[in-house]
């Protein structure tokens, strides 16, 4: 409107810090965190992460020194999430399954000043050391997070408690100067290549948490278990969106089936996520772990669709499956399938085929949309047409940490390209078809490796299942599946083969047949670069059919 003036002095940049120091009053004496037999309130909370943040600074930690840490789903990496930006830092999270050689890398890219590591870990955290003192590099400070019931006291290290106690509760926070200043730094998996560092500022952050809040239809006072490494995009940015609506953090050291019942049932869960990995740990626990649940448990699920018979089992058993799609870059989860009631009545079938797929961006997010890359037009709403998904908005990263040729391959043409190859319906709504690499060409045909996947996971004794590209001399490539079976099950690969036969087109089924047990990351994605090693290693099938 002319003539109006923004005051400045009112200005305050949006960060989730905020929804702490609100959820500090608001919620103050109601649980925050819960760890075994330790528990923290909400007031509680708030003023330990203040006093982190001083004792930061009284640590030489200023405005953009990057502070690591390198710890499974406990207490202090949650609230690391919030004392290291209100010191003005930013937060590096380490995944936990890097060995030393990795994680000396990352510090010295990130520049780390400090590393807080849990006790598990700190062998690991060790090692690297020893590695960046031989590059004549200054070395980041080492704060132990100890395990009363789990290690002694170590006299030359700080531990955190006593490092928490040099801060003062009344410290004032360092406010972003720009909502576009970074809060965190994220490295990739390494699904696709060296992992790359991945820069969050405060204000994708803010909008993703709230993001995530409605897409996961979280109501105030959630009771949320931690499932999800807290490492991986901060949760989804759920480390932020339980604190917003004063929510209940559960938290697991170690995700086993046995304790998601356990404390699904004392802890009346009403959230939690996971890649399609936990979901098949959850629908092939034992009957003596399985516990009827209080209530409808809500779960996030992302990383790959999950096969319709991993959706129907879940929905037997009491959880409401949310499919959500998006990648390190896009903060998590960048999309939503979205359920219509329409779709209520239409066969189960049918339903699970929709809840397959990734959907529509988010309320934070500007818009996702499928391109051809090189014309960069939208393709075709049939349901048929390849592209490659685009996301654009306030929810995608400010770009990779010191790494302006990939940054500006990254967005070229002003979307962030995301390498995954997909469709889109009539109703806007995108499937994921593969990731460009993992598409499988066979004799000038275009297989989707998800396709097949979602076939051999209905096959009642398969647990687990990946498809990769196998060199052919004949065809060019055919597809290789990588099967683990359940437990006490048995099946041929002829027998394998016949069942992808008899369901899809023959030149879409497996060629080859491989049993084993599939290589994950931290997050429960399959590795497939390893897979695809292992397949080119077998080298061409010497005898080509004449046709599939």
């Amino acid at each position: 409107m002319e003539g109006t003036i923004r005051c400045s002095a009112n200005y305050v940049p949006l960060s989730p810090i905020s929804f702490l120091l609100r959820s500090g009053v608001v919620y103050s004496n109601r649980i925050s965190i819960v760890y075994g037999d330790v528990k923290f309130t909400w007031a509680e909370t708030r003023r330990r992460c203040l006093q982190l943040a001083s004792a930061f600074t009284h640590f030489g930690i200023s405005r953009g020194d990057v502070v690591a840490v390198l710890a499974p789903n406990i207490p202090a990496i949650y609230e690391l999430h919030f004392a290291v930006p209100m010191a003005g830092a930013v937060l590096c999270t380490l995944n936990v399954r890097h060995d030393s050689a990795m994680v000396s890398v990352l510090l010295k890219h990130s520049e780390a000043k400090v590393i807080l590591v849990d006790y598990q870990f700190l062998d690991v955290a060790n090692g690297a050391l020893q590695i960046l003192s031989k590059e004549n590099i200054k070395l980041p400070h080492l704060i132990l997070i100890p395990d009363c019931d789990k290690c002694s006291s170590n006299s030359h290290i700080m531990e955190y408690e006593a490092f928490l106690a040099t801060g003062r509760p009344n410290f004032e926070v360092v406010w972003p100067n720009d909502e576009w200043d970074p809060i965190s730094l994220n490295y990739t998996s390494g699904t696709t290549s060296s992992p790359k560092g991945v820069v969050y500022s405060h204000r994708g952050a803010y909008l993703n948490s709230l993001s995530a809040v409605l897409l996961n239809e979280m109501p105030s006072m959630p009771v949320y278990l931690w499932t999800v490494p807290m490492f991986h995009c901060n949760g989804w940015c759920l480390t932020w969106a339980v604190a917003a609506q004063g929510g209940t953090n559960i938290c697991l050291r170690n995700v086993t089936a046995e304790g998601i019942f356990t404390s699904i049932d004392r802890h009346q869960v009403s959230h939690m996520g996971g890649a399609p990995t936990v979901l098949n740990m959850i629908i092939h626990a034992p009957p003596s772990i399985r516990r009827p649940l209080p209530r409808k448990v809500a779960v996030m699920t992302g990383g790959a669709p999950p096969p319709p018979q991993v959706l129907f089992m879940m929905d037997d058993l009491g959880f409401n499956v949310i499919h959500s799609y998006g990648l390190t870059e896009t903060y998590g989860p960048g999309t939503v399938c979205t359920w219509k009631p329409e779709w209520s009545s239409l066969s189960r079938d049918e339903q699970a085929k929709i809840k397959a797929r990734q959907g529509l961006h988010h309320i934070g997010m500007e818009e996702v949309d499928v391109k051809d890359p090189a014309s960069m037009k939208s393709v075709l709403p049939d349901a048929k047409t390849m592209g490659e998904v685009m996301f654009r908005g306030n929810a995608v990263m400010n770009g990779y940490l010191k790494n302006a040729k990939a940054t500006k391959e990254a967005f070229k043409g002003g979307w962030f390209r995301t390498g995954d190859l997909a469709v889109k319906y009539p109703d806007g709504y995108i499937e994921l078809k593969d990731r460009a690499k993992d598409i499988i060409i066979s004799g000038g045909e275009n297989i989707s490796t998800i396709e097949v996947e979602s076939v051999l996971f209905s096959h009642p004794s398969v647990l687990d299942a990946a498809v990769v590209g196998r060199p052919d001399d004949y065809w060019g490539e055919t597809p290789c599946a990588f099967v683990k079976l359940k437990e006490g099950n048995n099946a041929t690969m002829d027998e394998i083969i016949k069942y992808c036969r008899d369901r899809l087109p023959h030149y879409m089924a497996p060629k080859t047949v491989i049993f084993d047990d599939l290589p994950k990351t931290s997050t429960g994605k399959t590795q497939k670069f390893v897979l695809r090693q292992r397949a080119k290693a077998m080298g061409s099938i010497t005898k080509p059919a004449s046709k599939l």
